[in-house]
């Protein structure tokens, strides 16, 4: 068994996490008493991180529905394919017809990217984020 200091990845807040692994698979996880951030605290997600990891029904590619069936493709296709939408959209029923919500799983520095790419990138100011709902 063996401890990997790493961030939580359920918010931007950036706690400290020790994930136990034994056998290449991570088993547990508790918070870093060091970390300037959460001080030896976690909330109740980032006691729980580890479930997650090896679940049978965590998306680990992107999927994309052909035919009414979700199926598998490369990245470039899945970024193509959004990349076409978002355009059709903005030619056919103009710029505020995308909005865009941003998450607390970003980090600030994630967000504000977001941010521009909705306003400058797309031409709106329909963003939001997911705290607020």
């Amino acid at each position: 068994m063996k401890d990997v200091m790493t961030i939580c990845n359920y918010c931007g807040c950036g706690c400290g996490v020790y994930l136990s692994v034994s056998n290449n698979r991570v088993v547990g996880s508790y918070p870093s008493k060091m970390h300037p951030i959460s001080r030896g605290n976690l909330c109740s997600k980032g006691w729980h991180l580890h479930q997650f990891i090896h679940s049978k029904n965590r998306l680990t590619e992107p999927l994309l529905r052909k035919n009414g069936t979700l199926v598998p493709v490369s990245w470039q296709e899945a970024l193509d394919v959004t990349a076409q939408a978002f355009l059709k959209s903005k030619k056919t029923s103009g710029p505020d017809s995308i909005g865009v919500l941003a998450s607390a799983k970003c980090t600030n520095e994630e967000n504000y990217l977001l941010q521009k790419l909705t306003r400058a990138g797309f031409g709106t100011n329909n963003i939001d984020h997911c705290a607020r709902l």
